[in-house]
């Protein structure tokens, strides 16, 4: 598929403030210091610092309850903090609202569109809000929808109505787009080619913030990542370096039927290259550094114990790897 090109030269001229802004910050595109926001009587923001850095794409990671949306809306302006400092492009929502929804395009968790309104009419109608921009019949090719420009909302399928949401954040040519959960509930072809519209994006050297809980994702789209849990910020940097970070390059995981409940799982854990072994819906998963050495040093364990193996699945350690290490538990957890 050919990506889609997303034009620069809008016409635009940096005011004041955003010249100031780039002196004073050079390379920040976000910066948040000590962000707190408590509802009622849950912490949903505790004291989070961040930076993302201008031209990258940046990914919120977390179980649902985290903190990411309340922490993507604080930045966007749709809640206030209780305390602490956001500057977004080197503004602030107090003093640069204005400007800084001129600058800014966001795709929320659930876009709720009008379903009688043509993708033609809901494309222009976003773009009406903006100063600049580009064309509305640019917009849809950009997120290839031209086939549909004429087709009423309530006609798109789920992935469709993602890229019109995208279409509607893309319409005011965005120095910084906010994507809370962009492909929650799609097929895999639709988030696909949602991901090739992102990448698409950051290459034209725009900023991203990305939500997500998806790991694969994170780890296709994202230059760098925080890891939340319970409001704060428990792990952050490149996908990789957080993957190294855990001592350990793949995990093995097998199923042993009715036999289990006889399998002396300590003795797994004396297997060298084994840094880690726990047990998970009836499978045994064993975080190791030396694959080819592993396996077979499992199958002879498992001989000498009399246990019959089942299913035996290996793969290489992903950012979900590294959520349980830290938290025990699963980014998709409740």
């Amino acid at each position: 598929m050919t990506l889609p090109s997303f034009g620069r030269d809008t016409g635009r001229v940096p005011s004041p403030a955003s010249s100031r802004a780039s002196s004073s910050a050079p390379g920040a595109a976000l910066r948040l210091r000590n962000l707190r926001k408590t509802y009622k009587d849950v912490v949903a923001v505790d004291g989070i610092d961040l930076d993302v850095h201008a031209g990258e794409c940046f990914g919120l990671l977390g179980p649902n309850g985290a903190g990411k949306t309340t922490t993507i809306e604080i930045c966007e302006g749709l809640t206030a903090a209780d305390s602490g400092d956001v500057a977004v492009l080197g503004l602030r929502w107090d003093t640069n609202a204005g400007e800084l929804r001129q600058r800014l395009g966001i795709q929320l968790q659930e876009t709720q569109l009008s379903e009688k309104l043509t993708v033609s009419e809901t494309v222009r109608l976003f773009r009406s809000f903006f100063k600049q921009g580009p064309a509305t019949s640019e917009v849809i090719a950009q997120v290839q929808l031209g086939e549909k420009r004429n087709a009423r909302v309530g006609e798109l399928s789920g992935g469709q109505k993602q890229r019109l949401a995208l279409a509607c954040a893309l319409v005011g040519d965005p120095d910084f787009l906010f994507l809370d959960e962009p492909t929650t509930g799609l097929d895999p072809q639709a988030r696909r080619q949602l991901w090739d519209l992102i990448e698409a994006f950051k290459l034209a050297g725009r900023t991203i913030l990305l939500t997500t809980h998806y790991m694969d994702e994170a780890e296709r789209l994202c230059d760098r990542v925080a890891i939340m849990d319970h409001g704060k910020v428990i792990a952050q940097g490149a996908p990789r370096e957080l993957i190294a970070s855990i001592g350990v390059e793949h995990v093995v995981e097998f199923s042993a039927g009715d036999s289990a409940k006889q399998l002396d799982v300590s003795r797994l854990g004396h297997i060298d290259g084994v840094r880690g072994v726990r047990t998970e819906n009836g499978s045994i998963l064993m975080h190791v550094t030396e694959l080819h050495q592993a396996v077979p040093a499992l199958l002879r364990e498992l001989s000498r114990q009399a246990i019959p193996l089942t299913e035996l699945r290996t793969h290489s350690a992903t950012l979900e790897d590294v959520f349980v290490t830290l938290t025990g538990r699963h980014l998709r957890d409740e």
